[in-house]
């Protein structure tokens, strides 16, 4: 039986889509974005096999096959609805679905949350996670927080903020290698990789000619890079909000004065321009702006 059944919030995203004639009215409604609500009624559509809408440019109408489905959809949202729930409050919760990076979750969001929470006790925060320059699309979130070059089509961006890039080691793993005293000397060591932290533009600024390096351990996250330098697999690039904690316990030192001021990669806030915002929305926002762009 399970394996017949569409899911229920694709079923009240048709409905809710169906009743307004309009992806955008139904998606503020259900509180998600536009983007998620046609992601529903695609994964409703592959389900059943079937063309639930027509689209043409921003009108939406049912098909024929639509049309008698509804029907179905409707009564039984309304069986579900009606049911009585004795025990079952129902308080208008004030919720915002922030999707975030999770070195930026772990280092930065979530220490100053309390802040938000403070001031803000009637608004529920959600928090997800995704990886950075992989996953692109803006889906259950309402607001997102991307680390990237900042060029994301169709979508309000704003910089939080961003960092010098610096090279850092443990101290057991610079006792392995011959000394390292100048940026050249860094032929002798591992140079753990990252799409999200590139070497090539930290070599230039060194005077060194060196290209991207393509072997040796790679990791696509940059809180698990910090702890492969951490414990000892090689050399890495970082950041002072990242690195702040190990440098100040001595896991990890600095090796140069040399830092790259402007790093190709900074976090941006992401999301969908709309019409009109829910205002739980627009005040964390507000918040993020002021948390992060003033000196985070």
């Amino acid at each position: 039986m399970a394996t017949r059944l569409p899911p229920v919030h694709a079923l009240s995203a048709f409905e809710a889509a169906a009743r307004h004639g309009s992806f955008a009215v139904a998606a503020e409604e259900l509180c998600i974005t536009p983007s998620a609500l046609s992601h529903r009624i695609r994964l409703l559509e592959e389900h059943l096999c079937e063309r639930v809408f027509l689209r043409e440019g921003r009108s939406v109408t049912l098909t024929e096959f639509g049309r008698r489905y509804l029907d179905v959809v409707r009564a039984a949202l309304r069986t579900l609805a009606e049911f009585p729930l004795p025990n079952k409050a129902a308080p208008n919760q004030l919720r915002v679905k922030v999707t975030l990076p999770p070195t930026f979750a772990r280092y930065m969001f979530l220490p100053r949350l309390a802040s938000f929470t403070r001031r803000h006790p009637d608004i529920e925060i959600e928090i997800f996670l995704f990886v950075p320059l992989y996953d692109l699309s803006l889906s259950e979130s309402d607001v997102e927080v991307r680390f990237g070059g900042g060029e994301y089509p169709n979508l309000v961006t704003k910089k939080l903020f961003i960092e010098p890039a610096f090279v850092v080691a443990s101290p057991d793993y610079l006792k392995t290698i011959p000394p390292i005293t100048t940026p050249a000397d860094l032929k002798h060591a591992a140079l753990l990789r990252s799409a999200l932290e590139p070497w090539q533009p930290w070599f230039e600024v060194a005077g060194l000619d060196w290209p991207e390096p393509g072997t040796g351990l790679r990791l696509d996250d940059l809180g698990l890079l910090l702890e492969a330098v951490k414990h000892g697999h090689g050399v890495g690039l970082t950041r002072r909000h990242f690195a702040q904690e190990m440098i100040d316990k001595g896991e990890v030192v600095r090796l140069f004065d040399i830092q790259l001021a402007t790093p190709p990669h900074a976090y941006y806030l992401a999301h969908e321009a709309q019409p009109t915002m829910r205002p739980e929305v627009a005040t964390f926002i507000a918040w993020m702006l002021e948390t992060f762009q003033n000196g985070a």
